[in-house]
């Protein structure tokens, strides 16, 4: 008897002009593994590659809790970004520093 899936996240690839270039959907057996952590380390590489960003949609509380203890800053929809410990994540320029 197979092990029934479970729903981890479903994560949007969002390109540079804000258009939806797919959706991938993270499940499996039981709770997440530091493998699906590094297949979402993957995926936003990937959509930084192609110039945009990786946007959580929807998430087990187990998912987002493992990413954050293994340090992987993600995008939550609606939610600022966070990293290591649930800090948050801001940008921010100083006077004197140079332009991008």
């Amino acid at each position: 008897m197979m092990a029934t899936r479970q729903p981890w996240a479903v994560v949007e690839i969002v390109g540079p002009d804000g258009t939806v270039l797919g959706t991938i959907v993270a499940d499996g057996p039981g709770h997440p593994d530091l493998a699906a952590v590094d297949e979402m380390a993957r995926v936003q590489l990937m959509a930084k590659r192609l110039g945009g960003r990786a946007v959580v949609k929807t998430a087990s509380p187990f998912f987002l809790e493992l990413l954050d203890l293994a340090g992987l800053a993600v995008e939550v929809e609606g939610q600022p970004e966070h990293g290591k410990n649930g800090c948050r994540i801001e940008e921010r320029v100083d006077p004197g520093d140079p332009a991008p």
